[in-house]
């Protein structure tokens, strides 16, 4: 008889690695407390930009960013054969632009040491970064052009993944409205607010910002915190944006479907996922000097999201120590859609007793406590 692996939390994170864990023989089941991807994952402008994001130090972090973003062709390709359904994965390249002379110096760096890793990227000037995107504004003096970078329709990608699981045969519940972890020790068993009792041999912790509730229950350091990140979109025709677009501002992402994502601007807010006059205002009040014409339009649509922000700023991915039959993969912060594939992969790994194919030492769980 397979084993029996419970994953908590139907984010992008939970939903990836139980399709993965599934697609390893292992009797899979899901428990989400609100809707599948409701949070961070289904709020995420679905960028795999590690390039653009990791610009000062080619540490651990990098190289699993890296790792995912190679993972994501072949990856993005099974998840829409197994879900039997499409959504747009757009392998479109970015263009990290910059307004100052000095700033050339910097992303001349960032180049040196991701050329060792085989990063694909080429420094243009004003003239040759306006030629790649015509509607850029003239103050942007120059950018580095990343060719591999792309992005996904983040509400789609999670829907996918969630048929992906339900085709497969993984057991999906949602609006459980709360958890209680009653054993870990010589079994897992959960508990549902309706009484209904989950019982399994494993357990991974994919609750993003919530992962931080079994602190106590685990008698272990969990500093993963909720950072709320705003973001706004605008109508626009399509390809006339065709790239990423960054800035040391932010981003603007044009989608398949004729809109262009603007963002994101973050701050601390508890759990609270309204959205703020002054949070829309931080990315209206630079976007159009990285696009004229936005000067001009209004934002058709704005929301936010919680990121699952960790005190070091890495993941907690690993087997727990102190209680061997619980995995931990929380703490992605804004980079859960990224790491989708890579992460499945590993606590997949771990689930069935082998050896990840990326070092994990970086992101051990215990790591704070």
């Amino acid at each position: 008889m397979a084993e029996h692996i419970i994953v908590l939390g139907g984010g992008v994170i939970g939903l990836a690695t139980a399709y993965e864990l599934r697609m390893r023989g292992l009797d899979v089941t899901v428990l989400e407390v609100q809707a599948f991807g409701g949070q961070a994952s289904g709020a995420a402008a679905g960028m795999l930009a590690p390039y653009s994001e990791i610009g000062e130090d080619p540490d651990d972090f990098f190289k699993l960013c890296l790792s995912s973003l190679r993972m994501f062709p072949k990856w993005q390709q099974e998840v829409k054969a197994a879900s039997e359904s499409s959504f747009e994965y757009t392998e479109s390249g970015s263009l990290h632009c910059v307004y100052h002379e000095a700033d050339l110096l910097s992303l001349s760096t960032r180049k040196g040491w991701q050329k060792e890793f085989g990063v694909e990227a080429h420094i243009l000037t004003g003239s040759q970064t306006k030629k790649l995107e015509p509607e850029l504004s003239d103050e942007v003096i120059g950018a580095i052009h990343y060719p591999e970078e792309s992005h996904v329709y983040a509400p789609d990608y999670v829907r996918a993944l969630e048929k992906a699981c339900e085709r497969t045969g993984v057991a999906l519940y949602n609006h459980l409205g709360e958890l209680t972890l009653e054993e870990w020790e010589s079994g897992v068993l959960v508990r549902s607010k309706d009484g209904r009792v989950f019982e399994a041999d494993q357990l991974v912790i994919s609750s993003g910002a919530w992962a931080k509730e079994f602190e106590e229950l685990l008698s272990l350091n969990i500093p993963i915190y909720p950072i709320r990140g705003q973001i706004c979109a605008y109508k626009l025709a399509p390809e006339r944006i065709r790239h990423i677009i960054y800035s040391s501002q932010g981003y603007l992402v044009a989608k398949a479907d004729g809109t262009l994502v603007n963002g994101a601007s973050e701050d601390i807010a508890g759990f609270e996922t309204s959205v703020t006059e002054k949070g829309i205002n931080r990315l209206t009040n630079w976007n159009y000097r990285m696009l004229p014409f936005l000067k001009e339009e209004t934002p058709f649509h704005q929301w936010a999201g919680l990121r699952p922000a960790t005190q070091d700023g890495y993941p907690l991915i690993g087997r727990l120590q102190s209680a061997e039959r619980i995995i931990f993969s929380a703490g992605h912060y804004r980079n859960g859609i990224l790491l989708s594939a890579v992460t499945a992969k590993a606590v997949a790994d771990l689930a069935v007793k082998q050896n990840p194919s990326i070092s994990l030492d970086r992101f051990v769980p215990e790591r704070f406590s």
